[in-house]
């Protein structure tokens, strides 16, 4: 399960592309500090903003993040273990924002 998790972190960070700087600034953890978003589609794009910024604070070294970027891109339990972390971030946000109520 932990080894799922972390390929499913790490997995998720493919979608930040290559990195210029050898450390992440600092980020609010929720951009905004809010899970409200005016539609469905800006709550999923919050969802993956959410799943990036987790992997960045828990490995702020750019090389050590990238090192296995090449076996995670090609990984597809790794990547449909990312693709869970987003869905479940998701859920988070829709429900904050009462998507299946309206």
């Amino acid at each position: 399960m932990v080894r799922i998790v972390s390929v499913a972190l790490i997995a998720c960070a493919l979608v930040a592309g290559p990195a210029s700087a050898q450390t992440l600034p600092p980020e609010p953890l929720v951009p905004d500090n809010t899970l409200i978003t005016k539609t469905p589609e800006e709550g999923r794009a919050l969802a993956i903003t959410l799943a990036r910024h987790s992997i960045h604070a828990m490995q702020k070294q750019i090389p050590v993040l990238v090192s296995g970027r090449q076996k995670y891109a090609n990984d597809p339990n790794g990547l449909i273990a990312a693709s869970h972390v987003i869905a479940v971030e998701f859920a988070t946000i829709a429900a904050a924002n009462n998507y299946w109520r309206r």
